[in-house]
């Protein structure tokens, strides 16, 4: 009889690197995508993890198109920082195989250069069921609650780029 695997205590896993993407339209609108597999409303800005030997842009633009399936954007800034959050047993024995208690990220500002018609969340892994234009305060609303303060974070370091453009 085979042994089930159990995850690491959950103190000692690793966080997980990602990417996170502040999307913002020439209205200083941010892109919000309601997550397709959460039954709360549940928006948040487009994320990813970051393959092996891949740097931050490169895992930024390729997650905008695995996720909302356009790349039409450049980048404004990078955040000097790696954020973290942890993510809510028992949901991050679930994720990943148990592997990961959160996720580190780091966030990159981007002007989109797109029109809305180029946006395309029915991708082949699809992570929205919904998107739309969102302020900065409906968007920390609106984001499950460990991930507010990163939101809370990012608006102010990113504060100069989330005004018409």
């Amino acid at each position: 009889m085979a042994e089930s695997v159990r995850p690491l205590e959950y103190s000692k896993r690793p966080y997980r690197p990602c990417v996170g993407i502040m999307l913002i339209n020439d209205k200083g609108h941010i892109f919000g995508g309601q997550r397709i597999d959460n039954r709360a409303e549940a928006w948040q800005m487009p994320q990813g993890g970051i393959d092996a030997g891949e740097d931050v842009e490169a895992a930024c633009f390729r997650e905008m198109r695995e996720e909302i399936g356009t790349d039409k954007a450049d980048i404004l800034s990078i955040h000097p920082q790696w954020l973290k959050y942890d993510i809510p047993l028992p949901l991050a024995d679930r994720l990943w195989g148990g592997s990961y208690r959160g996720q580190s990220q780091k966030w990159v500002a981007l002007r989109y250069t797109g029109r809305d018609r180029d946006i395309n969340i029915a991708t082949e892994e699809p992570e929205f069921f919904s998107w739309q234009w969102m302020s900065p305060a409906d968007l920390i609303q609106l984001a499950v609650p460990f991930k507010r303060p990163v939101y809370e974070d990012i608006m102010a370091q990113f504060a100069q780029y989330i005004k018409a453009g």
